[in-house]
């Protein structure tokens, strides 16, 4: 399975649209495509999960590297239009409680 990934910008926040599958074989190209968000003071990205259907530990980490990386420039990372699935397996792995997540889409880039 391959993955999609579309970015919008304005201004210092971007929204990044991701649709398929976040796996060992797809995480490198998202992993590529995020980290220079991360660039620039106060970053603010929003993902918005809505299309990825599955999401392995691989996916996990990925998310994880790159919330280190806005912190460290004092951004924000938020996750929004997460499946069932995908709130359940961040939930379970304890990630709810330090990457900010929610099943709506909040702070759209238009």
């Amino acid at each position: 399975m391959d993955i999609k990934v579309e970015i919008k910008s304005l201004d210092n926040k971007k929204q990044v649209f991701i649709e398929g599958e976040i796996d060992v074989y797809t995480a490198q190209k998202l992993k590529e495509t995020l980290h220079p968000l991360a660039e620039g003071e106060n970053p603010h990205v929003i993902i918005n999960l809505e299309h990825v259907s599955y999401m392995d530990s691989t996916g996990l980490g990925v998310f994880i590297g790159f919330l280190k990386l806005i912190r460290k420039k004092d951004g924000q990372l938020s996750l929004v239009q997460l499946s069932e699935r995908l709130e359940r397996l961040f939930r379970i792995t304890g990630l709810n409680d330090i990457i900010d997540i929610s099943s709506k889409s909040e702070g759209e880039v238009q």
